[in-house]
């Protein structure tokens, strides 16, 4: 029996977004990489994508093709808060989270101060995250141009295959 090209795609598009979702996670466990709260804002339109995909393959072909659009809105979602993330590192606005600002530790003694500190270091999101230190593109911006790259793609085989499958 052949896999109807829809159930396909929409496992495709889980695929993808587990694997995106797993780079990100790996760079951070093994690369040593801290993520802002941008970046773990980013990362949620990734974990609805993998959901998203896999129930909308199980299902009948037209809420398949539902789970289809609403995919493209996702990684559509996916890419503004991408685009967010890049604006603010290129300071063109302020971030939207007060989390992102360096932290302070001002004032007390030594052992308040060291009493406040974080667990886990965090990471100011105007301070770009850059993969591959000679290429200037950084981790956010990667993650806006996956994003809208998975979504025109979802975009385009929903509106050809619409056309296309009886």
């Amino acid at each position: 029996m052949m896999v109807p090209r829809l159930r396909l795609a929409l496992l495709f598009a889980a695929l993808v977004s587990a694997a995106v979702l797993g780079s990100a996670i790996a760079s951070e466990q093994w690369g040593g990489l801290v993520p802002c709260a941008l970046c773990l804002v980013e990362r949620w339109p990734w974990r609805v994508a993998v959901a998203v995909g896999l129930v909308g393959a199980a299902l009948p072909r037209d809420l398949g093709r539902l789970a289809m659009g609403l995919l493209v809105l996702v990684m559509l979602a996916g890419a503004g808060a991408g685009g967010t993330h890049v604006g603010v590192e290129a300071g063109w606005w302020n971030s939207p989270m007060p989390e992102c600002a360096a932290p302070s530790f001002g004032g007390g003694s030594i052992a308040e101060r060291l009493a406040r500190m974080p667990d886990k270091p965090s990471k100011p999101c105007d301070a770009p995250t850059f993969l591959i230190p000679s290429l200037p593109v950084s981790m956010a911006m990667l993650n806006l141009l996956a994003s809208l790259g998975l979504a025109a793609g979802l975009a385009w085989f929903w509106w050809t295959a619409r056309r296309s499958d009886p």
